[in-house]
């Protein structure tokens, strides 16, 4: 994860999108913050699908996007774009054998995933890279998403003048947070979407976002539990070992009602995704003024500006 997310541009801005906010943020050339600036968007504003339009109030959403760039005085230039989990679906697989060839690799994937995912073939747009595999062959993680669903996202942010130079679920980037070589399972709840991927010495392992049947505020401890629980199972009876360790993003003050349940559930420590981070010296000191707004995709991404 770590090599990929370090291989791709970094551009000196990035913008995440979420169904309540748009938070953009610039850097200089030394690497450290500039500034940032965050927009709250109205209930219903963006909906985030892998199908269906996603800017339902895009007059709203185009204002907020224009706001949040003046008031960094951002100038045309390239924009990392962080979506929302549902836009983008992540998926990891094995193969016994892999081409090296994109021109062979993607028609594969497209094949292989054609199933999987609620679209047309020649609709998607993919990326992928290599991981070493728990066993012989190789390991695929691949992220695809609808084209047409991708494009709402790209015009937004041409429409101030900005050109996307990277396009990435806020999910993975927020995964440079996680480090150590024991299995870690981390649970992002945005809205009314979880995200809930399993990190082992920097592989991507499992990854599955799913929407719950409330939003953040009126999650129960034993709603999130039955949730992550197949995630950690397979992960377990596939590796053959435990659960070392849980991070939780998007829960806020309300951690500390759900860390004794999940203590009690995987027999180890469950922190914040980013007061943990910060403990372990990952957060830069700059990069504090986003963790206190609990931008978790911007902070994880920052982590790769070379």
């Amino acid at each position: 994860m770590a090599s990929w997310l370090d291989a791709i541009p970094h551009p000196p801005v990035a913008m995440e999108i979420t169904s309540d906010r748009i938070a953009v943020a610039r850097w200089g050339h030394s690497g450290s913050l500039d500034a940032f600036a965050v927009e709250l968007l109205p209930p219903g504003a963006v909906i985030p699908s892998a199908v269906e339009t996603n800017l339902v109030n895009s007059a709203v959403v185009k204002a907020a996007v224009a706001k949040a760039c003046d008031r960094l005085r951002i100038r045309p230039e390239d924009v990392a774009l962080l979506l929302p989990d549902p836009v983008i679906r992540v998926f990891v697989q094995h193969f016994e054998d892999f081409p090296r060839s994109s021109a062979e690799a993607i028609p594969l994937l497209r094949w292989k995933l054609k199933k999987s995912v609620p679209f047309e073939a020649d609709e998607t747009i993919i990326s992928y890279f290599r991981q070493a595999p728990r066993e012989i062959g190789v390991d695929i993680v691949t992220a695809l998403a609808r084209l047409r669903i991708i494009r709402e996202y790209e015009s937004l942010v041409e429409g101030v003048g900005l050109q996307p130079g990277v396009v990435l679920s806020s999910s993975l980037a927020a995964i440079s947070l996680l480090e150590g070589d024991r299995p870690i399972l981390f649970a992002r709840i945005s809205g009314s979407v979880l995200t809930t991927a399993i990190v082992r010495s920097a592989l991507l392992c499992s990854y599955r976002c799913t929407d719950l049947s409330t939003y953040g505020a009126s999650l129960t401890p034993q709603m999130l539990l039955e949730e992550i629980f197949p995630v950690a199972a397979y992960y377990q009876d596939t590796w053959q070992e435990g659960i070392s360790s849980v991070r939780i993003a998007g829960l806020g003050v309300r951690l500390g009602e759900f860390s004794g349940l999940l203590e009690q559930e995987f027999h180890c420590e469950v922190k914040s995704l980013l007061s943990s981070a910060h403990a372990e010296g990952r957060i830069k000191e700059d990069a504090r003024q986003l963790a206190d707004r609990d931008l978790e995709g911007l902070v994880g991404w920052m982590l790769h500006r070379g």
